[in-house]
């Protein structure tokens, strides 16, 4: 990993970002449309939203913006999407990609996820988005906040194996039990809230880290999560921070200080817990 563009490949052979930009929580509106831009026009080649998030247009200019300004092509990009809670069943799967593929302004995504394990419904759900990529809609699929026991009880029945497993993973949350199981299993983790929504840029370890690379703490974790073979998609609207947090190729975190930043694991999560989902 030398740069904001390199890539891993995932078990399908599409090639996928390291790095990109999430999108979580940026309403529609003029910021969301100017940071997806601005990201495009720093070198980052992945954008990360989903249907619950509402701003999926948005998005969509932003990129058409950014693709503009720099004279990139739309097959350099890399767009994730997810289908929601709501829409997960067979044919209203389908109907939700097509949706997202409106409004975001594409012609096809590159990587569609299912959003949360909702128990009863998610296989039918995997069997449209197999069905998708079948027909060459989609260039990859995956799952969003699937644990252990749900990856082993999709992957039962599905005929694709998911390429990607899109969780919450920051220092606090390291969940080494599931990477090993996605490393085994060739499914490519990838990390949302990585900077645990800001609550880890005063942690003293994480700033001691920082000092001896002139880094902040974020630019440290989302270090720790490349070198932990982890994609991340750091969330920014502000130009300095979306500059600042791809500025991690430049260093690198010993073994001593991967493990010291292993070590602030306390099993905390901000968001939902996967298993007690209520929504």
């Amino acid at each position: 990993m030398k740069n904001l563009q390199d890539k891993t490949i995932l078990n399908n052979g599409v090639k996928m970002p390291w790095f990109g930009i999430g999108v979580f929580k940026v309403e529609e509106g003029p910021e969301l449309v100017n940071a997806v831009r601005t990201a495009i026009k720093h070198g980052y080649r992945s954008v990360d939203t989903a249907a619950i998030y509402g701003n999926e247009e948005g998005v969509g200019q932003g990129i058409h913006e950014g693709l503009r300004e720099t004279g990139i092509s739309r097959e350099e990009l890399f767009v994730t999407s997810k289908v929601w809670n709501s829409d997960l069943g067979y044919e209203s799967t389908l109907t939700a990609y097509e949706n997202s593929l409106q409004k975001i302004g594409l012609d096809y995504l590159d990587l569609y996820l299912i959003h949360w394990p909702v128990e009863g419904k998610y296989k039918e759900a995997w069997r449209a988005l197999e069905t998708l990529y079948k027909q060459g809609r989609v260039k990859a699929i995956g799952v969003s906040n699937f644990q252990t026991h749900h990856l082993e009880d999709l992957m039962k029945d599905a005929e694709i194996k998911p390429t990607v497993n899109q969780v919450e993973y920051h220092p606090r949350l390291t969940q080494k039990t599931l990477q090993e199981f996605c490393r085994d299993h060739d499914i490519q983790l990838e990390a949302w809230s990585p900077l645990m929504q800001g609550q880890l840029l005063d942690n003293p370890v994480l700033k001691e880290i920082g000092s001896k690379y002139n880094k902040s703490a974020a630019q440290v974790i989302l270090r720790w999560d490349l070198q932990n073979g982890v994609v991340t998609i750091p969330k920014s609207t502000k130009e300095h921070r979306i500059v600042e947090n791809a500025s991690v190729f430049n260093f690198s975190l010993s073994k001593e200080e991967m493990n010291r930043i292993d070590q602030l694991n306390q099993n905390h999560r901000v968001g939902p817990d996967p298993d007690h989902i209520d929504f």
